[in-house]
């Protein structure tokens, strides 16, 4: 699967006149990317979340987490190169650390050696390394096969896919296997949290969306962002500052975050589901 390519399709269907009506203002290609998201969706239940199930269900707990660690092991390469574009010195090296660790000591990653010992490991990409600088992540954006984006992190995305030893591999036959494999495995990780998203999402299209740019806005201000004023806050009030960014692949995780006294104001529509829990109790 090529990623620029795939990226720039997206950006340039995009670009060519798929503006929407929506309400949203950090999402003025909602019919665009509804429809993406449908054709994603369809393709998941027809495909990747069936071999997902099989992969749970085959494959024992301790050879799953020994195949999540490996990829784990190769993406802390990309965490490392990106905490140094960000001058984070420290949080690189302990990066760069975990790698040598976990490919000696871990067997080629296969043992979380790393963490065991106490080194951290962190979470950067270039998407947030852009952010760190000071770029806006621009309008939303949903990518064919690989879900929530924005116009920022899709150009993280596609540099990201340089520093990622996957696709230096050769044959081509035996890279797509291996990619394949860590798309099962990210995906059979996500089974047990659908259930949550069923459970709190009116509309999973925007809950998917609000979840991720909350997240993503958490990532790239280290958990710590400013607050962004609602829009049914008195304007007269104090200058508000908030977060909007949140979903890491993954948008349950973003059910826990707006639990969590530190964490961004619920969307409207996170807002309507509480209001509606509480009326059933």
């Amino acid at each position: 699967m090529n990623v620029i390519r795939i990226f720039l399709l997206s950006a340039s269907l995009a670009l060519g006149g798929c503006a929407s009506t929506s309400h949203n203002p950090k999402d003025p290609l909602e019919s665009f990317n509804r429809g993406v998201y449908q054709f994603n969706d369809t393709l998941d239940k027809a495909v990747t979340k069936p071999v997902a199930q099989g992969y749970n269900a085959v494959m024992p707990p301790p050879l799953k987490l020994m195949i999540s660690n490996f990829f784990s092991n190769l993406n802390d390469i990309t965490v490392a190169i990106n905490n140094l574009l960000q001058f984070k010195i420290v949080d690189a090296i302990s990066d760069g650390g975990r790698v040598v660790v976990n490919t000696t000591v871990g067997l080629f990653g296969v043992a979380d050696v790393a963490s065991a010992v106490g080194m951290k490991k962190h979470n950067e990409d270039f998407g947030q390394t852009l952010g760190y600088w000071g770029i806006n992540s621009g309008p939303y954006l949903v990518l064919p096969f690989f879900g929530p984006s924005s116009v920022r992190d899709g150009v993280g995305l596609v540099a990201d896919s340089s520093t990622n030893p996957l696709h230096r591999i050769e044959p081509v036959d035996e890279r797509n296997q291996i990619i394949a494999t860590s798309v099962v495995d990210k995906r059979a990780i996500l089974l047990n949290k659908e259930e949550v998203l069923d459970t709190a999402a009116l509309d999973r299209y925007a809950f998917i969306r609000d979840g991720y740019l909350q997240r993503r806005r958490s990532l790239v201000y280290d958990g710590d962002p400013p607050r962004e004023k609602f829009e049914d806050e008195d304007d007269g009030s104090a200058p508000d500052k908030s977060s909007s960014s949140s979903n890491p692949e993954d948008a349950p995780a973003a059910v826990a975050e707006a639990a969590s006294p530190a964490a961004p104001q619920p969307s409207s529509h996170h807002r309507i589901w509480l209001t509606q829990q509480e009326s059933n109790r």
